[in-house]
């Protein structure tokens, strides 16, 4: 299993694996995984032949109150159940390389944010939508797997 921190090295090794014909999967997560995470990780090794896993807490997702420094970043641990459960990528990128300068493009799926915890959580859908398009971007997985513990963002 490789360990990206990197855009340009998670890039090149999905380019890698995809130019071997692979069916790239993928898992995002914010790390600290739990049974849910690797029943995701399990099924995304069934279904593809190339398993990303990111592992990135994301400040943009956080809103006030909310305590980003407090998350839990078991990062060791993390790899080895990615390892154990057969992924070929984990990315863990650093703030910096996920917003390398103030952030001026946002993804707002504007109803979504206005109703349910959305309402009560400013900016949180926002955040949650730009980095998974970011991610999309990155990784350009043909597959991707989440969890559906918040009714809002399945």
């Amino acid at each position: 299993m490789e360990v990206a921190k990197t855009i340009v090295s998670v890039r090149g090794l999905v380019k890698a694996a995809r130019s071997k014909g692979k069916r790239i999967g993928f898992v995002p997560t914010m790390g600290a995984l739990h049974i849910g995470h690797i029943f995701l990780i399990e099924t995304a090794v069934k279904k593809s032949d190339f398993v990303v896993v990111s592992i990135f807490v994301n400040p943009a997702q956080f809103g006030p109150g909310e305590d980003f420094e407090k998350y839990p970043r078991p990062l060791e641990a993390d790899l080895e159940i990615c390892r154990k459960a057969g992924v070929d990528v984990v990315f863990a990128p650093a703030c910096r390389q996920m917003y390398p300068s103030e952030n001026l493009t946002w993804v707002n799926v504007e109803k979504l944010t206005e109703q349910l915890c959305g309402r009560f959580r400013p900016g949180h859908f926002r955040g949650v939508t730009t980095v998974c398009a970011k991610l999309f971007n990155i990784v350009a997985p043909d597959i991707a797997f989440f969890g559906q513990k918040d009714a809002q963002q399945a």
